[in-house]
């Protein structure tokens, strides 16, 4: 296992800020996780799981809890009958996708390219194009705070839009197993590739960010409602609004944490003004600001 003191939280997040973290650990292996997580559990030291770093933005001050990465370690993705895959919550969630693509198995193609790991794809319910994660996953195996392994049903998780009830019972992602649908891979591969091109072509692939900023009302459309309040292209210090897609804050390479989180409380603020439709962030806060 690694472990490393007073490490930046800016290498590890897809919005390339954050400050540090007390302790940074990189497990090895399930078992490592397990044992970390049961000495965090028995000293009461607070700590958070990373995964892919997206979908976060983190306090240029840093945390004061630790931070455990899963991701690249605890990766694996293995078929486990004619019709279902099993992914380690450290693998990256287009690494599963591909996988699946490969045996013949369409229903995560829509998924691809969401730039998570499963593990966060399932915490958030994480989903594109009309697909999301409870649609495809048939149980999830899981450590609850007093240490025991379950495997719960999507049910079970209460997924529903971006949401899951993983992190408020304490639960850490271990693996999920999905149940497919056959198909002929190159034409689920064919599917992969126009699902990339429209993402090429309608977000900004090339600046750091933490994917969509915001939910999506009920109803209605995010980047649609920030277009409407005049803001595309709008930006505080470093931090911009997409002028590709509204729907997204985007890094254009030197901006802070406090001025990316500056900017969604005024986009939140003006579309509210213009709209009265107050967006919730899609991205989670980790920090003071």
């Amino acid at each position: 296992m690694q472990i490393k003191e007073n490490e930046y939280l800016r290498e590890h997040t897809t919005f390339r800020v954050g400050g540090p973290a007390p302790r940074y650990y990189i497990p090895e292996s399930i078992e490592e996780l397990i044992e970390l997580l049961r000495e965090h559990r028995e000293s009461g030291v607070p700590f958070r799981i990373l995964g892919n770093g997206s979908n976060l933005l983190v306090s240029d001050a840093g945390v004061d809890f630790d931070v455990i990465e899963i991701r690249g370690r605890l990766e694996g993705v293995e078929l486990l009958d004619a019709e279902r895959v099993r992914a380690l919550a450290g693998t990256q969630l287009a690494r599963a996708a591909r996988f699946a693509q490969q045996q013949g198995l369409e229903g995560m193609e829509a998924l691809h390219g969401i730039p998570g790991t499963v593990g966060g794809a399932l915490v958030m319910n994480a989903g594109a194009y009309g697909t999301e994660i409870r649609d495809v996953l048939e149980s999830c195996e899981v450590l609850t705070r007093t240490g025991e392994r379950l495997r719960l049903s999507p049910e079970e998780l209460a997924l529903s839009y971006r949401h899951s009830c993983i992190e408020e019972k304490g639960y850490t992602v271990l693996s999920a197993t999905f149940r497919l649908r056959h198909g002929a891979a190159a034409e689920i591969a064919g599917r992969m590739q126009d699902y990339r091109t429209r993402r090429m072509e309608k977000q900004p692939l090339n600046l750091a960010s933490a994917g969509s900023t915001f939910r999506r009302p009920e109803g209605q459309f995010a980047g649609k409602l920030i277009e409407e309040a005049g803001l595309r292209g709008f930006s505080l210090g470093g931090a911009q609004v997409s002028e590709k897609h509204c729907g997204f804050i985007v890094n254009r390479g030197a901006a802070s944490a406090a001025e990316l989180y500056a900017l969604i409380s005024e986009v939140i603020r003006r579309v509210e003004a213009h709209s009265s439709v107050v967006l919730k962030p899609e991205v989670k806060m980790w920090g003071s600001f």
